[in-house]
């Protein structure tokens, strides 16, 4: 048992308004299901004067705000909230519907300066900056949860293992773009922010007894500041099953369905994989038909497809065909960085032989510090100083190297020493 499991066994449950009276004490250790908002479900904000309520409430709240959004991925094209769920001391759970209140900036600036609890932060936050939230300082409970040590960070695990609760979790991947949303996914999405605020005063504590509180600060401020992630290049060659793919030509077939799909897609409002499969893609790509008769013998293309639908994806396949050798598109070129660690060994010996030092350095200090080893520093960056090391190998220019790599000073510390001694390895 971790040190986190200790405290967490340790920790005595606190009993929401919503949860079962104080005499309610688990049998055998189970977890006491939670199955109703200590204020029952809050009415859904759709209009600009409920809205202004919200704000006014949560502007007058005390202490730090708990924050959740929740998504139709797999359903609807793109990433947008269709549903954001928070909770303050003083103001009580609100659920906000951003179909319509579309622009929660005000929200934003109200709780401007507030401390936002998330679980995956990450997840939410692009979501929640595309209606005008963003936090100037968070709390993520998924990752002080691995800086602790837990073996499972998910949230109804976080709340079952820290504070003795069952979260309800049956409705975490249905289609929240469904309106109206019905009762029992609205409880559960209240639910989800109910114990946020618990949660972080037990995450903290245990955080703060381990020595790590300072490190998940770190973390916090890098996320909190990080900008919005740059568009992809070339999306469509992260097409699934792309590997299969080696032609040219046949790469130019994947390009013109990934873009024909994604308009399509985009127009309908829905995901791509409900407009036409990646597998049926890669299967017309591989055997670049000449016709619709051909076009409808492949899997992903079968009677089920109307015409005019067929007669759409063979024309993205023609305009593919008929491009010239100039216009095809190149191989994937190789990203920027090392090669692959399997081709260490014959490209550079002396660097194969840095790698495996410090990844060996790196597994024990994990280890001792219970916690994950790309927590504790990400394997990219480890490959990369490994491959191109300082040229004086010292404490200083490898601190400076992390640094450079986007580590935080608690990595940095942390890591430095075991990567100097790695990079003086020579197998």
């Amino acid at each position: 048992m971790t040190d986190a499991q200790e405290t967490a066994a340790d920790t005595a449950l606190r009993t929401t308004g919503g949860g079962p009276p104080d005499d309610d004490v688990p049998v055998a250790g189970l977890p006491i299901p939670l199955l109703e908002p200590r204020e029952g479900i809050p009415p859904v904000v759709a209009s600009d004067e409920a809205l202004a309520e919200v704000i006014a409430a949560f502007a007058a709240g005390r202490g730090p705000v708990a924050v959740d959004a929740e998504r139709a991925s797999g359903y609807r094209y793109g990433q947008r909230a269709y549903l954001v769920q928070l909770r303050r001391e003083g103001a009580g759970s609100a659920l906000i519907d951003p179909v319509g209140c579309p622009d929660l900036s005000g929200l934003g600036e109200a709780l401007d300066g507030a401390e936002w609890i998330l679980h995956a932060a990450t997840q939410d936050l692009p979501c929640l900056r595309d209606i005008g939230m963003r936090p100037s300082s968070l709390f993520d409970t998924e990752l002080a949860g691995r800086l602790a040590g837990f073996p499972r960070v998910g949230l109804g695990a976080m709340v079952e293992s820290v504070l003795g609760y069952a979260l309800e979790k049956g409705h975490s991947a249905v289609d929240w773009s469904t309106r109206p949303l019905p009762d029992p996914w609205l409880r559960y999405a209240a639910l989800d922010v109910e114990l946020l605020v618990d949660l972080r005063d037990a995450l903290e504590e245990e955080l703060d007894r381990q020595g790590k509180l300072g490190w998940a600060h770190e973390e916090f401020e890098a996320i909190a500041a990080a900008p919005p992630a740059p568009p992809r290049k070339d999306p469509w060659r992260r097409t699934s099953g792309m590997h299969k793919v080696r032609r040219r030509r046949q790469m130019a077939v994947v390009r013109e369905l990934w873009t024909a799909r994604d308009r399509v897609a985009q127009r309908r409002d829905v995901s791509p994989g409900k407009v036409l499969s990646d597998a049926a893609i890669v299967e017309a790509a591989l055997a670049v038909p000449v016709n619709v008769a051909a076009l409808t013998a492949l899997p992903g293309f079968g009677h089920r497809m109307g015409r005019r639908q067929l007669e759409q994806w063979q024309a993205a396949i023609d305009r593919a065909r008929a491009l010239p050798e100039s216009e095809l598109p190149q191989p994937g070129q190789q990203p920027a960085g090392p090669p692959p660690p399997r081709a260490w060994a014959d490209k550079d010996p002396a660097a194969a032989a840095r790698l495996a030092a410090a990844r060996t350095g790196v597994t024990g200090l994990a280890e001792r510090l219970h916690l994950p080893q790309e927590n504790l520093i990400t394997p990219d960056t480890v490959r990369r100083i490994c491959w191109e090391p300082p040229v004086q190998a010292d404490p200083d220019a490898v601190a400076a190297a992390l640094t450079a790599h986007g580590a935080r000073r608690w990595q940095v510390g942390l890591v430095t020493p075991l990567l100097v001694e790695a990079l003086a390895a020579r197998g």
